[in-house]
């Protein structure tokens, strides 16, 4: 960066040898936002069950990480517990409006975290029960109740997309022909009936990818087919890299990008059997996510996280191989590092610091065995500081909920919501409040 001050910057080099190996050295920071919340709590729990699934699938999940990633597991599900509504639904806040998107979240987060925890499965039921109150005969489920920050919902917007998260979520715990909790017509989901009225619209990349995945996960192989050809003649080629983006406009490492693109690599994944060319076209999907990881294996923001580590996990599990090994060599003219992986130390995370830098460095791997080199540059730099007499703004708007007597003078502390490496704080303000 231009403003780095000189001297400051630090660059490392890891090797690690499986692509979900920083998401698993840093389940507790895969996510860096304020906590505190429902949608926060569910956001974090979710992402340690993809891993869970990873490692067991493939037999390389040992009592400590078990032990670590279920302990996680654990205080989430009670975290979250402090946001369910009577009525099985689940809000932002602590007996607040049942939210349709977060009470899927949280029925398809502890749907699967069943297998690893106790989850009471009545919690499941209540859930499953408030949103199908919510779902209009012909199909299409009503949205309801608002989230701290919206984005955090990532591309699901409308009708169409809720209707396709909370079927895709239904299909993904195999409750999609259990007639006593999802009403049937003609044998099928009345959400997917609805959707099959959207699949010949093609002007929302997302909306295209979101349905894809649904009709892979519903075992609608003529409509999963349409979709992903139609999704091929539309993704954006970079060499060996393959990914989508909602318009071309759109900064392709934005965290809309990388959910488009992992809900895509689940659909072509999401299969009874893949050819060696279904695995070469995901192969491109994914040489394209892991180069938008950030330094803990997670992403820009929350949904492209969950959904592209759920992606990521899936593929990991279906080209895994317990043979091969693989050395890496970086070298610059004054500088030379080896790295060794083999199947006894594949998820071990191997660094070293680069010296001399700036400089030129060659990167060279070989062997049979996979290999996920990242390198993570930090630097000091030098902020601007504010004016003496700046004029800030700030409006706070403060919504009663309940009766309080003798209010008080509290702190409000603002953050960057969105700082993925620590948090950032931005302003402190004492403010007063009075009751009238």
């Amino acid at each position: 960066p231009k403003n780095m001050i000189e001297g400051s910057g630090k660059v490392a080099l890891s090797v690690i040898g499986d692509i979900l190996g920083c998401a698993l050295r840093n389940l507790d920071r895969l996510l860096q936002m304020p906590y505190g919340f429902g949608e926060q709590n569910i956001a974090v729990l979710s992402p340690n069950i993809y891993i869970l699934q990873y490692l067991e699938n493939t037999e390389q999940l040992t009592s400590a990480i078990r032990e670590r990633a279920t302990g996680f597991l654990k205080s989430g599900y009670q975290k979250q517990l402090n946001y369910e509504n009577l009525d099985g639904s689940y809000s932002t806040f602590k007996k607040g409006e049942g939210n349709t998107w977060l009470t899927t979240f949280v029925l398809r987060t502890f749907g699967k975290a069943q297998r690893y925890i106790f989850i009471d499965p009545q919690k499941i039921q209540n859930s499953k029960q408030w949103l199908i109150r919510h779902q209009k005969p012909y199909g299409l489920y009503e949205s309801r109740g608002k989230l701290f920050n919206n984005r955090m919902k990532g591309g699901v917007s409308d009708g169409v997309t809720i209707t396709a998260y909370i079927t895709a979520s239904l299909l993904e715990l195999n409750t999609s022909v259990m007639v006593s909790t999802v009403y049937v017509v003609k044998n099928k989901l009345k959400g997917l009936s609805y959707l099959k009225r959207f699949v010949g619209d093609n002007r929302n990349t997302y909306t295209t990818a979101l349905l894809a995945y649904t009709f892979s996960l519903a075992k609608d192989k003529a409509t999963r087919d349409y979709l992903l050809k139609k999704l091929m003649g539309i993704g954006i080629s970079e060499g060996s890299r393959l990914h989508w983006s909602q318009s071309a406009s759109a900064d392709d490492s934005d965290s809309l990008a990388v959910e488009i693109s992992s809900y895509v690599l689940l659909a072509a994944l999401t299969a009874d059997s893949l050819t060696t060319a279904d695995l070469g076209f995901a192969n491109r999907i994914v040489s394209w996510l892991v180069k938008q990881q950030n330094a803990y294996g997670g992403f820009s923001s929350t949904q492209d996280t969950v959904v592209a580590l759920q992606a990521l996990s899936l593929y990991a599990t279906k080209v895994f191989s317990s043979d091969g090994s693989s050395t890496v060599t970086v070298q610059s003219a004054a500088d030379t590092h080896h790295f060794d992986v083999n199947q006894d130390n594949k998820l071990l995370y191997q660094e070293k610091q680069l010296q001399n830098v700036p400089a030129k460095y060659s990167i060279e791997a070989k062997g049979s065995a996979c290999v996920s080199v990242q390198v993570c540059d930090c630097d000091n730099i030098t902020i601007k500081s504010v004016q003496k007499d700046m004029l800030f703004r700030q409006t706070l708007r403060i919504k009663q909920i309940f009766s309080v007597k003798n209010l008080k003078p509290a702190v409000v502390k603002v953050y960057d919501y969105y700082q993925t490496s620590k948090f950032k704080l931005l302003s402190t303000y004492l403010y007063t409040f009075k009751s009238y």
